[in-house]
């Protein structure tokens, strides 16, 4: 039945029969979370970073209403230049499929095609989580629930700053994730290495991280971890100053009447202006940082 819908590239194909390491890559950031050609060579360098850490790419994306587990050069370039891409979470994926539409996947819906394929590791920049103002807007992202049902362990950044974190973090509790700190006890936010709040559990050693994460799915406990890998010093930005960029830009998006899928990307681009464009090379290095140490944790699991 899987076969009607999933179109896996013949290299991840192989890796999976094998039981080699695999490793889950999001398009949302290429199509809507950073502009040509950044996010074409971004996308690339991810691929490369995996490889040279001995696991397998897939680049996950929906093309022509068929989910793609591993994408071509051509087609990354294509939802890199396309306009008319659909930004894809769980509710969406049935539509996009019927209407034979292209979709750029979430945290949420890469997740979901990732577990479909038998892929255990996911990298990505930063989790969605709870919006500032969402005890009036009830605007909580998709990802936070995928993360309480699916069994796919998310390499990330932390949560992207424009959110919430403390709501986020009481949410991921209360559905039972796991918030791990990779080589941290505080939790990182996706531009800074410090929020304010703790984490769960503290790993310093991606083996000890995979003999959890195996023996957490071995028990049946269902769902997926948060694997928090702060920002490298060197890239990370001022905390004040990006937090100062964050008021405007949400004061901003407020006075626009901005909500909903529309958020993000709009906080994102203005928070790149705001802060000249340092935001987006702190972003880059971030996923690459999260690329590495995603692929390595693969390994581990492949191993066990």
């Amino acid at each position: 039945m899987l076969k009607k819908y999933l179109d896996i590239h013949p290299d991840v194909k192989r890796a999976l029969d094998e039981g080699k390491p695999v490793v889950a890559l999001e398009s949302t950031i290429i199509s809507h979370g950073m502009p040509y050609p950044e996010n074409v060579n971004t996308a690339l360098k991810v691929e490369e970073i995996v490889r040279e850490n001995g696991a397998v790419p897939a680049t996950i994306a929906i093309l022509n209403g068929k989910l793609k587990v591993g994408l071509k050069r051509e087609e990354i370039e294509y939802l890199a230049k396309n306009k008319n891409v659909v930004k894809a979470s769980r509710r969406d994926i049935p539509f996009v499929i019927a209407k034979k539409l292209d979709g750029a996947t979430t945290v949420a819906a890469t997740m979901i095609i990732a577990n479909l394929a038998g892929i255990k590791v996911f990298v990505t920049g930063g989790i969605g989580g709870v919006h500032r103002g969402a005890q009036e807007t009830f605007d909580i992202s998709a990802d936070l629930t995928e993360l309480a049902n699916t069994n796919v362990a998310v390499v990330c950044a932390g949560a992207k700053s424009i959110l919430d974190i403390g709501l986020t973090l009481e949410y991921l509790e209360t559905q039972g994730v796991p918030v791990i700190g990779y080589k941290t006890d505080e939790f990182p936010a996706f531009y800074t290495r410090k929020s304010g709040y703790g984490v769960d559990y503290r790993v310093d050693s991606l083996k000890e991280l995979a003999v959890a994460i195996k023996a957490k799915w071995d028990l049946n406990l269902k769902g997926g971890l948060v694997i928090a890998n702060p920002i490298p010093e060197e890239y990370e930005m001022d905390y004040n100053m990006i937090n100062n960029a964050i008021e405007d830009a949400l004061k901003e998006a407020d006075e626009k009447g901005i909500k909903g899928k529309e958020t993000t990307p709009f906080l994102l681009s203005k928070i790149k202006s705001l802060t000249e464009g340092k935001s987006l090379e702190s972003n880059i290095q971030l996923v690459y940082n999260n690329a590495k140490i995603g692929s390595k944790l693969a390994v581990e699991l492949s191993n066990l």
